[in-house]
């Protein structure tokens, strides 16, 4: 029986985003699965709640999650404290879970800004102090500066010109790597798709 992936898609994205990374994933044998949601108007609680319905559909065969920018971070945030979960690993790719330098620079536009990030500014604002969820974690970020926010924040160090390689590194995770694309471009990197097959496969990234 093949093992279940969810895709989750980033801040103000669909899940068509996710086309490419779902068939890359399928023809590595995965049975593949795009979560859509609402990333401005849902709140947390409703997707999370949501997340955990359809993992439960897969039950008993392991059930892993790939998630992109604030997709990540919902996965994370889904499997921290849940023990009735299928079994399975989580990929972040780009996911900012030390806080978003990007996401606090378009807050500060005022209240138009806030409401673009909808329910889930907090977490992308601040991220969170550790992993100490049970589930295996591999966060794959990127490092080629195109991107809309580096035009809304100072970000040191190599970025994806969205979200810096210092803000995805966190405490607990498994692995970490990083690829030569774009924050979008972790959706459409045959590099990234390689390493998150590995990841789910091994629970460490292929050696580069």
């Amino acid at each position: 029986m093949p093992e279940h992936v969810i895709l989750l898609h980033g801040l103000w994205m669909r899940g068509f985003a996710l086309a490419l990374l779902h068939k890359r994933l399928a023809e590595a044998g995965f049975e593949v699965d795009r979560f859509d949601y609402m990333s401005v108007v849902s709140s947390q609680e409703r997707i999370v709640e949501r997340l955990h319905a359809r993992m439960a559909d897969h039950a008993p065969a392991p059930v892993h999650l790939v998630g992109h920018s604030l997709g990540g971070l919902l996965a994370l945030q889904a499997c921290r404290g849940a023990g009735q979960l299928p079994p399975g690993r989580i990929v972040c790719l780009g996911s900012p879970v030390k806080g978003s330098a990007a996401a606090r620079g378009f807050a500060g536009f005022g209240h138009g800004g806030e409401a673009l990030l909808g329910h889930n500014r907090e977490l992308l604002e601040h991220g969170m102090a550790c992993w100490d969820g049970v589930r295996e974690v591999g966060m794959i970020a990127g490092r080629v500066p195109i991107g809309l926010g580096a035009m809304l924040a100072q970000m040191d160090g190599e970025h994806d010109g969205t979200v810096a390689v210092a803000e995805t590194q966190l405490p607990g995770l498994a692995d970490h790597c990083v690829v030569e694309t774009s924050h979008t471009g972790l959706l459409l990197s045959s590099d990234a798709a390689q390493q998150v097959v590995h990841f789910l496969q091994h629970g460490r990234f292929a050696p580069r």
